[in-house]
């Protein structure tokens, strides 16, 4: 227990730390004004037993009782205010920390983990730190000092029953233990039936298009269902794992309560202890009941805790890429590639690359698919870092600029567009947040999408799904080219931009796209002859390796994968029904 609370003070922000210290000091201190009520008893009590009562003993009663309340009263409300506010602050800060870490990791790491394992760590982790984990820290503490003042109190006026209750604390803190350790190959079950149900969740939301279309609602729903079942068999596994150990919790807080009890009165009838302590000790029984079952009654969830922890720790813990390099601007926007290599864990994928990209020129790179097409666009980028050799922007190698420095220099529209939920205006000018209406509207009308937008009911103003969901895929792609003009970067990545657009936004996006690319430096990833036959050069990307590289006239002569690649689709394009 001491371990799991040290643990989540060390995770928490210096400043929010310094709040939960500050709280448990009151509550030390709260504790202390609880057990006034004792002495304030004592008071009454010594008056009836040495028969001189009097106003002078109830009204020193009642003045140590009051000053046992409002001292409670006050503490509680600080230390209510300053959990509550470490809690929920920090929890904030650690969600912004993941953020800020998730950015800098390599793509890889969010190929490797599902969409439902970041979201449960980034939400229902956080939240649960933030309305659990606080809560079930500072009533438990605040259970541990109570017994610890009081146990301290006892130990000045009697020895034997301070040591009833030091036995009795032995056997709770054993069965928490028991309790604690029970729930170990249970909690990370529990962990993973949270990252399942959100998975799923996400899943069939985001795919109820294609189940209505395949009729395949009931088994998509059967898999939500099984997610949902096993979420409730890992909930119910960790109830039974630790309800043995909170009823032998709860006995042995009973128990040491009433042996103090039966102690104190025992030695009263025996003549080794006065009747004024035997008073005094019995409802120090009950100061003590309180506390431990307070102890009791969270500490099956310090598991939860811990576990919550973990998992943000372990995003925390993953090593990130090198972005410590300098705030430069590159000398020029050459671009070169030497002898690079790249693998997803033991699996190649760029097997010793070497090419330049000269400014303010256009490259093409075609292939089959799974060639290491987009591998080598995310390489130069710095989307990943290279397994071996390097890459150089304007003559330096991309690791000696800082992250942020070198994403400045380069915009990217995808085959899949993503939009925010948010105005259109908004998701023009992501990139730059701070840009007037008059240059998103500037961006729009060179990107062709201004006109659908005035159509709309609020114009840029209107808020679109999420995912862009209520806008066609050329609406889309046109959006995402306006973004990338108000970057205004001087390198363009082009990702099978023009894949998926029908042919009645193709035109209007290729316009858009001529827009964008003038007088840019352009990588392209593309399928369609036309938009490659015109590049300066084209690389034919192959397992990991550049099979051919050349202009499209030099590339036509040679046998080979390009083509090949164009005979297929002169074929596709003179297809025609019967």
């Amino acid at each position: 227990m001491i371990k799991t609370l040290k643990l989540y003070f060390d995770f928490c922000n210096p400043v929010d730390r310094k709040k939960l210290k500050s709280a448990l000091i009151l509550n030390t201190v709260k504790a202390i004004f609880a057990t006034l009520r004792i002495p304030a008893i004592a008071i009454i009590l010594m008056g009836f037993l040495e028969n001189n009562m009097s106003m002078t003993n109830v009204y020193g009663a009642f003045a140590v009782m009051l000053l046992s309340v409002i001292g409670q009263v006050a503490i509680g409300l600080k230390t209510t205010m300053l959990q509550t506010e470490a809690g929920y602050h920090s929890c904030a800060a650690k969600r912004i920390e993941i953020a800020e870490h998730l950015r800098y990791l390599p793509m890889g790491y969010f190929n490797k983990n599902s969409l439902g394992r970041i979201t449960n760590i980034t939400t229902n982790s956080m939240e649960t730190m933030a309305d659990v984990a606080t809560r079930v820290v500072m009533i438990t503490s605040q259970g541990i000092i109570t017994t610890c003042v009081v146990a301290l109190f006892l130990l000045f006026f009697d020895l034997r029953i301070a040591l009833i209750l030091g036995v009795g604390i032995l056997l709770f803190s054993l069965f928490n233990r028991l309790m604690q350790t029970a729930t170990i190959p249970v909690a990370p079950r529990r962990a993973k039936a949270d990252e399942g149900l959100v998975s799923a969740v996400i899943e069939y939301v985001q795919g109820i298009a294609e189940v209505k279309n395949y009729n395949l609602t009931d088994n998509t729903a059967k898999r939500l269902e099984g997610a949902i079942s096993e979420k409730q068999a890992a909930d119910t596994k960790l109830e039974f794992a630790v309800v043995p150990f909170m009823v032998l919790q709860g006995i042995t807080t009973k128990l040491t309560g009433v042996v103090m009890c039966i102690a104190s009165i025992y030695f009263y009838l025996t003549g080794s202890m006065s009747l004024l302590y035997t008073i005094m000790m019995t409802i120090s029984s009950f100061m003590i009941y309180e506390s431990l079952d307070m102890m009791g009654g969270f500490s099956a969830l310090m598991r939860t805790v811990n576990v919550t922890i973990s998992q943000a720790k372990e995003v925390l813990d993953l090593k990130p890429m090198d972005i410590d390099g300098v705030d430069q601007k590159p000398a020029s926007f050459d671009i070169e590639v030497n002898n690079v290599s790249f693998a997803y864990d033991d699996k190649m994928i760029i097997d010793g690359i070497s090419l330049k990209i000269p400014e303010k020129t256009t490259t093409a790179i075609v292939g089959p698919s799974g060639g290491g097409k987009t591998t080598l666009t995310n390489l130069i980028s710095r989307f990943w870092d290279v397994k071996s050799g390097e890459v150089l922007l304007g003559g330096r190698n991309v690791k000696e600029y800082s992250f942020d420095s070198l994403m400045k220099n380069f915009s990217f529209v995808f085959q899949r567009v993503y939009l925010f939920e948010d105005t259109i205006a908004n998701n023009i000018r992501f990139g730059t947040p701070d840009a007037p209406m008059e240059k998103v509207i500037e961006a729009a009308k060179k990107a062709r999408c201004h006109d659908f937008i005035m159509n709309l009911p609020n114009g840029y103003e209107t808020i679109i799904g999420e995912g862009g969901a209520s806008l066609s895929g050329g609406e889309k792609q046109r959006i995402s080219i306006a973004r990338a003009m108000m970057k205004d970067s001087p390198i363009i990545i082009l990702d099978e931009a023009t894949a998926n657009v029908d042919p009645e936004n193709e035109a209007e996006l290729t316009r858009a796209i001529e827009e964008l690319t003038k007088d840019k430096t352009i990588i392209m990833i593309a399928h369609r002859l036309k938009t490659v036959r015109h590049a300066d050069q084209i690389l034919v990307i192959s397992g990991g390796k550049v099979s051919q590289k050349g202009t499209h006239t030099e590339l036509i002569a040679q046998d080979g994968i390009y083509k090949n690649f164009v005979s297929e689709r002169k074929e596709a394009v003179s297809w025609k029904l019967a």
